[in-house]
């Protein structure tokens, strides 16, 4: 398998613009969350982008675009002066629901004023191939392009694919990563109808009383090209994705199967493709939604994946500050799980007080923790799972910089 190396990573979340403070304020247990929703109070897309831009784009595509853009300054891609061939860099970028702001938007407006008056930029701004089609336009990149939308595990999915067309020799680098901003009062209110939403907006994943998840928006991108190919044009390499498992329950359209023998599956393919044992793992990046369904189903489907080694892994979810990002969330939490192995630091469960005993033995993260590193010149290696709607499943086995343990 051809090794997916991380040359530049990038986020736009509630914590703020930037993968950095992303990983600081997570560490220092802060939250993004505000009333009940994670929105991303201090990002101004004006303050990134041009008025053409902003005209022509819904927010999830304009978190996207910034996002990405930091992921593609830190691996050293230049504009006009690209590292490989355009036409073989591939974009991939995960979407739930797409534009909705801007559907919404013009719904109000076709209500008020008019068919006349609806915009003709509607479509393609609200369409969920919208990131991947103006990442591509803005960067030059001609490579294969286009949109993993599998619910909450689109991110991690369009991690994994990227993984795929690397290894299958289909690009020579990969742009990655998932985008979302759909925390409206009418998303709100159908996930609060289905009972998946908090009613009482202070939920926290793995705690006694959590009572459903937080909405929140986000963008996550990371930049993944081959070993050889980093080498060669003497990159910094952050870290390297070794495995994705990918599995559905084929079960119920939003339940999760109740066992997590699908989940545990996807779980256990992450595992083999990166050659990893349970005991390799340093830390678990969990999907951690804050419902009673997914957390126990979650860590059912650790419990049957890891085993014995499970209590001793330190487990936090990254949705407690920033909120569940839907589509963008495997991706932003991908890039968390980098964060927290590049720097040997977990961050916690924020507001994590009263951990629910019937999940069983887990190891979860209340105050940030050093992760222990054996030797220097190894790596550390996190998983990071995303469940979504729909029964996909999808988990990622990442490592920071160094010679992977066995290998040395």
């Amino acid at each position: 398998m051809t090794t997916a190396v991380i040359t530049g990573v990038g986020a736009v979340t509630p914590l703020g613009v930037g993968a950095g403070v992303l990983h600081r304020r997570a560490v220092a247990g802060e939250s993004g969350v505000s009333g009940g929703t994670g929105h991303c109070a201090g990002f101004h897309p004006g303050d990134h982008l041009s008025r053409k831009e902003l005209r022509r784009t819904d927010r999830f595509t304009q978190l996207a675009l910034v996002a990405a853009q930091e992921a593609l300054t830190q691996a050293g891609w230049k504009a006009g002066a690209l590292p490989y061939d355009p036409g073989r860099i591939a974009t991939v970028i995960g979407c739930g629901l797409g534009g909705t702001a801007s559907f919404e938007a013009q719904q109000e407006v076709l209500a008020a004023q008019g068919a006349e008056y609806v915009s003709p930029f509607m479509v393609p701004a609200m369409m969920a191939n919208a990131a991947a089609a103006h990442l591509s336009m803005v960067h030059g990149l001609t490579g294969e392009s286009l949109c993993v939308t599998s619910a909450c595990s689109s991110g991690a999915q369009a991690v994994g694919t990227g993984m795929r067309l690397l290894a299958s020799g289909a690009a020579d680098a990969v742009v990655v990563g998932g985008a979302e901003s759909a925390a409206s009062p009418l998303i709100a209110a159908a996930f609060r109808n289905a009972g998946a939403l908090s009613p009482t907006g202070t939920s926290v994943p793995f705690d006694r009383d959590r009572d459903g998840f937080l909405l929140g928006e986000g963008a996550g991108v990371l930049v993944l090209e081959t070993a050889e190919g980093a080498a060669r044009r003497g990159a910094e390499v952050l870290g390297s994705v070794l495995g994705f498992g990918a599995s559905s329950d084929a079960h119920h359209l939003t339940a999760p199967e109740p066992s997590g023998r699908s989940a545990a599956a996807a779980v256990v393919r992450a595992m083999t493709e990166a050659g990893a044992e349970p005991g390799d793992l340093a830390y678990i990046n969990a999907h951690g939604t804050g419902t009673l369904l997914n957390d126990q189903l979650e860590s059912e489907a650790l419990r049957s994946a890891l085993g014995a080694a499970l209590p001793a892994i330190p487990i936090s979810s990254s949705k407690a500050a920033i909120g569940h990002l839907l589509g963008a969330a495997g991706a932003v939490e991908a890039v968390a799980t980098l964060q927290a192995l590049r720097h040997a630091t977990a961050p916690p469960t924020a507001g994590l007080r009263e951990p629910d005993e019937r999940l069983g033995p887990l190891d979860l993260v209340r105050t940030a923790r050093p992760l222990p590193m054996d030797r220097p010149d190894r790596a550390l290696l996190g998983l990071s799972t995303s469940f979504g709607f729909g029964g996909h499943n999808a988990a990622l086995v990442l490592a920071s910089p160094g010679v992977r343990k066995g290998q040395d």
